[in-house]
């Protein structure tokens, strides 16, 4: 009883852990290279010794932009709590520069503990945000503005961009500009005059490396043994999982997992799939515990939706991937024809459809979600044949599909082999409705 006690709160403890990115991204903040000590120091300078600053966190979606600036902010407001408010931003709800302006009067309101006034004119709360500047400069407090999505303040005029890198040029005022965006050439798209004032500060933010993901996932279930949990217990179940860490089949589920959605918050989440099915009787972790949470993983509505494409429309996603190879940044209806057509050039495949059919089954491919225009925005009036598109997918995906359709035609996965030449595939083989793919070393 008093095992399945312990087995209990090593298991509330590890779900807490895996739900709090803090915790999790803490374990790669040691370094003084890391992006959370440049962050920190950047920050803190414009705190201690009155600097203005602009830094942009660049990287993909789920490389933890986010998780660091919040972890250095969290640790700021303890260090200085009476000297920092921070105003928070984003491109999806504050892109419009009146929303925006409002949205900071209201924030430094609440912060103030002011009364807020809903009738204030754009101009007013422009006014109120550069006379907070100024008083936050006299006080020797630091406004710290967070610019979420932040590729989308840059769509329009860029007003808001304007008013507040503009006053950071005066000595009156303190504040620093945090812009955080997965866009990496979004400082290509502001005007001259909003980029002559950014002080081209950047941090990039990398996909963890496998040491690193190993390092991630050691911290997030290893057992302190200087807590609550009985230490004989806690010593135990950390021998048990040092071996399951060092199982090469871990590691191979552990790839797979990231191959399929690369982002810290999907192996978090894998995590917690594996840790929630612990057997409590016998309170440690095992093997089968995380081969068991991989399919559930695994399951995504892209893939779904795979399963359930015709044959032409798997032609037309493989052609699009090559595009793609060949680094086109733009494409549409009629070049994806031109790679089809070279398919059939090449392989003599007997799966030949019309132009009008093939149209068909891209319009089906929009609807499905697969692929998408690269401008929502605009063409609405253009043929379709002509509007730029992308492909939603990723590769992993898209094989991932080929492999899950038993009637795929050999001449597919073949023009994925022939045309992915750069070192991806070593070889590819199908027997029967099997299909087998090695990866190279």
């Amino acid at each position: 009883m008093e095992a399945n006690g312990a087995a209990i709160d090593a298991l509330n403890l590890i779900r807490s852990r895996l739900c709090n990115p803090n915790s999790i991204f803490r374990s790669l903040c040691g370094s003084p290279d890391s992006n959370y000590s440049k962050l920190k120091s950047i920050l803190s300078t414009s705190i201690t010794e009155a600097c203005n600053n602009s830094v942009l966190l660049l990287g993909p979606r789920g490389s933890g932009k986010a998780a660091v600036l919040e972890l250095v902010i969290g640790d700021l407001l303890l260090e200085y709590p009476d000297m920092i408010t921070v105003v928070r931003l984003n491109g999806l709800l504050h892109s419009d520069e009146t929303n925006a302006f409002k949205e900071i009067a209201r924030q430094i309101c609440i912060d103030r503990q002011l009364l807020f006034s809903k009738m204030a004119s754009s101009d007013d709360n422009s006014q109120f945000m550069l006379a907070t500047l100024q008083e936050c400069g006299l006080k020797h407090k630091t406004l710290v503005f967070v610019l979420d999505e932040f590729d989308l303040f840059i769509q329009g005029k860029q007003r808001l961009l304007y008013a507040l890198l503009d006053a950071l040029q005066s000595i009156s005022s303190q504040a620093v500009v945090i812009g955080v965006s997965c866009q990496l050439d979004v400082e290509k798209l502001l005007d001259k005059r909003v980029k002559s004032r950014f002080s081209h500060r950047f941090l990039l933010f990398l996909p963890p490396s496998k040491n690193d993901l190993l390092k991630l996932v050691e911290h997030a279930l290893y057992l302190p043994i200087d807590s609550s949990i009985p230490q004989d217990y806690a010593v135990e179940y950390n021998a048990k999982l040092d071996a399951i860490l060092e199982d090469r089949r871990f590691q191979e589920i552990i790839d797979s997992c990231w191959e399929s959605y690369p982002t810290i918050r999907h192996l978090m989440k894998f995590l917690f799939h594996a840790v929630s099915s612990l057997n409590l009787d016998s309170g440690y972790l095992s093997f089968e515990n995380f081969k068991a949470a991989l399919p559930s993983m695994q399951r995504q509505p892209k893939t779904e939706s795979l399963r359930d494409c015709s044959v032409l429309e798997l032609y037309i996603l493989v052609c699009m991937k090559r595009l793609e190879v060949k680094e086109q940044s733009s494409y549409n209806f009629s070049a994806v024809m031109k790679e089809y057509k070279s398919i059939y050039g090449s392989f003599h495949t007997p799966d030949y459809y019309g132009q009008n059919v093939c149209l068909r089954a891209f319009e089906h491919l929009l609807q499905c979600g697969l692929i998408g225009f690269t401008d929502d925005r605009g063409g609405h009036n253009q043929i379709i044949e002509f509007r730029p598109v992308k492909l939603l997918i990723s590769l992993s995906e898209l094989i991932y599909g080929l492999k899950s359709y038993n009637s795929c035609p050999v001449h597919a996965i073949l023009y994925i082999q022939y045309q992915l030449s750069d070192g991806y595939f070593t070889s590819i083989f199908k027997h029967g409705s099997l299909l087998t793919i090695r990866r190279s070393p």
